[in-house]
């Protein structure tokens, strides 16, 4: 996966000018990717960035701790669960924290993931200490925006969404326009990802001719990955949702879940 565009820079981008500018960072479990955005227009963008760099930034220390209008940053999960607005209380949440086996590694945050679901999910403690100089009351989970952005789209019943990342892929599904389906597995090859698409299409009772696959994240159209997928889902397609003003040479399924953190609100921690 991945192509030779993993990173781009705008020739107006100035960090002097940072006071205007949004950084969005995507966390993810041994990389993170950041966007600098104005005025919905990138500025800046690099992909699968080396850890180290949030704790102890050198290569983009210039980047990281400049003053910025507005920061955003989405952390992933080691496990999570989702529970209906309606029936949400905070005062219960560290009850069904207990549910999610939390380690002395891991901390749990709690927030809204879309208009009827609030998202409960832990993630690794050493990941939420990189990222605290940025305040915690800036980070969402990390599909909170892709989940906005997709929603916001009107999507058909017959669409099964993916986003691919560095070690995880993502499954959203929408049914007369309301979240029906949401989760996250990790998968090192192609033969993993049609197992866990196999999986959810049948929870979902699905029929593989009758759905299409709209593909984002770190993925290309002549990738191993969707001739493999194609053998068992005829009707797959990138995701075209655009939430900031992209240059011509970048598509902008690659960029849709970290520019889609624009569209987020700060989180819970607990």
């Amino acid at each position: 996966m991945g192509d030779q565009i993993n990173n781009y820079t705008d020739n107006n981008f100035n960090l002097y000018q940072a006071y205007s500018y949004i950084l969005l960072l995507q966390v993810e479990v041994s990389s993170f990717s950041y966007a600098v955005v104005c005025r919905n227009r990138l500025l800046a963008w690099e992909q699968n960035c080396d850890l180290d760099e949030l704790s102890n930034p050198q290569k983009l220390s210039d980047l990281l701790t400049a003053k910025y209008k507005k920061i955003i940053v989405g952390l992933p999960s080691t496990a999570l669960t989702l529970v209906p607005k309606s029936l949400y209380n905070e005062d219960h949440v560290a009850g069904i924290a207990r549910l999610l086996d939390v380690k002395e590694t891991e901390k749990v945050l709690a927030q809204k993931l879309d208009d009827q679901n609030m998202i409960i999910y832990k993630t690794n403690s050493e990941l939420v200490s990189a990222v605290e100089k940025f305040d915690l009351q800036n980070t969402v989970y990390t599909a909170r925006g892709w989940v906005t952005a997709i929603a916001e789209s009107n999507p058909p019943d017959n669409n099964l969404y993916l986003e691919l990342g560095k070690d995880t892929v993502q499954f959203l599904y929408f049914s007369s326009n309301k979240l029906r389906f949401y989760n996250t597995f990790e998968f090192k090859d192609a033969d993993d990802l049609i197992y866990f698409t196999a999986f959810v299409a049948h929870e979902l009772q699905l029929i593989p001719e009758q759905t299409t696959l709209i593909l984002s994240g770190d993925v290309n159209r002549d990738d191993l990955y969707i001739k493999k997928l194609a053998d068992f889902y005829p009707n797959i397609e990138m995701n075209g949702i655009t939430v900031s003003e992209l240059p011509e040479q970048i598509d902008s399924h690659k960029l849709l879940a970290l520019a889609s953190l624009s569209l987020c609100e700060s989180s819970v921690v607990l």
